[in-house]
């Protein structure tokens, strides 16, 4: 059996920038073993398969190498800009997740999600604690650390300073310290010099600390963090991540005056292929 995909950069403001995702145009005939194998084949943040659905343009399933989410913001985005190549919808599109059904929307090539309403709590550990899992001194990290969840939870730490931002160097088990009361061992930092953010995204695989080049889900926390937070609205920001390791994303958040949270970045094509699955003779 053949099954086609493309492989797409989100958050790209040139061909070869962004974060990278594979998209399967049809996943039907392929069970979440397979799926979950083939992300690992291709070993990028996420793989995507698109499958039919009955209350949405399409139905998705996002694969990281090592597990299933219910929500992500680049594969969301690239995704939706498959589907509509694909005829599945044109410029306003929905998509059915695990998070529930997500509304996306396209100005040429720069698409924008709109998140589910956020749920933020405080996290267990101290700002000392936090600052020493991040390599930094206490000083870097701001005000109202949270958890927060617009579909996917996430551990959202201000910093004070852009030079606090690329200082950071976490280490595996402190880090794990720290997150031990949330799903999985991963934190977003941050630092705002007004409306332009530079972010970065870091998570355990396997014991190692990894660096995201460009994550939706967490700038919509982030959103969801100047709600909890109480922060004016609307808002207008510019998110920077991905320099850190050579892949530069530029988000677009908006907060509009009811506390609606929307991400959003250009989506390009960079190519096309055709996988084999057929069991050798």
């Amino acid at each position: 059996m053949a099954y086609t995909y493309r492989i797409v950069n989100v958050f790209a403001e040139a061909p070869l920038a962004g974060n990278p995702l594979c998209v399967f145009e049809d996943a039907r005939g392929l069970d979440d073993a397979t799926m979950q194998a083939l992300a690992l084949q291709f070993n990028l943040s996420e793989t995507t398969f698109i499958l039919p659905s009955a209350v949405a343009s399409a139905r998705v399933r996002i694969f990281t190498p090592t597990f299933e989410m219910p929500f992500a913001g680049h594969p969301t985005l690239g995704t939706a800009h498959v589907a509509r190549a694909l005829g599945l919808g044109g410029d306003a599109l929905t998509l059915e997740m695990k998070a529930g059904i997500i509304p996306v929307r396209a100005d040429g090539d720069r698409w924008t999600l709109t998140a589910a309403a956020p749920k933020a709590h405080a996290p267990s550990a101290t700002r000392a604690a936090l600052a020493s899992a991040l390599g930094l001194d206490e000083a870097d990290v701001g005000a109202s650390p949270l958890w927060v969840d617009t579909g996917s939870q996430q551990l959202i730490v201000p910093l004070t300073s852009f030079a606090a931002v690329r200082r950071c160097s976490p280490k595996s088990e402190r880090l794990a310290s720290v997150t031990g009361d949330g799903p999985r061992v991963l934190a977003y930092v941050f630092a705002r010099e007004g409306d332009h953010v530079l972010a970065r995204f870091f998570f355990d695989k396997h014991g190692a600390i990894i660096e995201d080049p460009g994550t939706g889900s967490a700038c919509a926390n982030l959103g969801g963090w100047l709600v909890a937070t109480g922060a004016p609205r609307p808002q207008r920001i510019v998110v920077d991540q991905g320099a850190a390791v050579g892949r530069p994303c530029r988000l677009t958040l908006t907060v509009d005056a009811d506390g609606a949270i929307g991400v959003g970045g250009r989506v390009i094509e960079l190519g096309r292929g055709t996988l084999a699955l057929d069991a050798p003779a």
